[in-house]
């Protein structure tokens, strides 16, 4: 065999077990897609159908009538875009903070600060609920929402990213009267937005999938988050499965649109610093 013809080989190997290894991968995504649109009889047969052999899109429909969905995934949508807002200018204002004002104990309050992320969720469930029942905040969105406005990795995240612009941009912007807010917002986020769309989108993935916190924090379904309620599909008096897949392919469309839509701005900014 010559070198060519080798080349050739293993290049046709290497795409055929990328092939495979998204097939693996893509599975789970196409059978919940398919399941959503086959009607209980044929998911429940042996063996199980891999393709529907009718488009039952009543299922959506069904699924969005026999439960509160409707207003459970308004309700994901507005807590997830709000704590993606929230999250974004807490990790602006603090990482420009860290980098651009020089105040004492910098270094040990951005220390301090990081420390943050080594302590376990599960050990701050009862002092935030706590907080949210002292405050009146139970069953509203503001105990959906403003524990999770400021984080440690957001701001880890975007002074990382604003580390890699030159000393000498603000130095400039300086000379030409531009203060530290006309400075952060005009010039320093513009230049920032692949950094501030992988924490975007990271945010909303994290806010989106929430389970535990809603679920303690809300006590009616019309305040409950979409989460809670596919959890609800898989009932004694809902066990429907035609109607769980439906829901979930729901709940991933959004993720889904999102990835599509920004997967530029995720791959250059996890890239960004990488290579001067």
């Amino acid at each position: 065999m010559t070198g060519s013809a080798l080349r050739r080989a293993w290049r046709a190997g290497y795409y055929a077990l990328l092939v495979a290894v998204a097939a693996v991968v893509l599975f789970p995504l196409y059978y919940a897609v398919a399941g959503s649109l086959m009607t209980d009889a044929a998911l429940v047969a042996f063996p199980p159908a891999l393709f529907p052999t009718e488009l039952a899109w009543r299922n959506y429909a069904r699924v969005m009538q026999a439960f509160p969905l409707a207003r459970q995934y308004v309700n994901s949508m507005v807590v997830s875009l709000a704590i993606v807002a929230g999250v974004v200018v807490t990790s602006v204002l603090s990482a420009y903070a860290f980098v651009f004002i020089d105040f004492p104990f910098r270094r040990t309050a951005f220390a301090a600060f990081m420390a943050t992320m080594m302590i376990p969720v599960e050990s701050l469930i009862i002092p935030k609920y706590l907080l949210v029942a002292d405050l009146g905040w139970i069953n509203s969105f503001p105990g959906l929402i403003v524990p999770f406005v400021a984080t440690g990795f957001g701001t880890f995240l975007m002074r990382q990213f604003f580390l890699t612009f030159p000393g000498e941009l603000r130095e400039a912007a300086r000379l030409d009267g531009c203060g530290h807010w006309r400075f952060a917002w005009t010039i320093l986020v513009p230049l920032s937005k692949h950094g501030l769309g992988v924490l975007a989108v990271y945010s909303f993935i994290a806010a989106y999938n929430q389970f535990f916190w809603p679920l303690l924090v809300t006590n009616t379904p019309d305040m409950q988050t979409l989460q809670i309620g596919l959890a609800s599909l898989d009932t004694a008096e809902a066990r429907a499965p035609s109607l769980i897949f439906a829901g979930v392919v729901v709940a991933i469309a959004p993720m889904l649109l999102l990835f599509y839509v920004f997967q530029r701005n995720i791959v250059r900014g996890l890239t960004a610093g990488a290579v001067k």
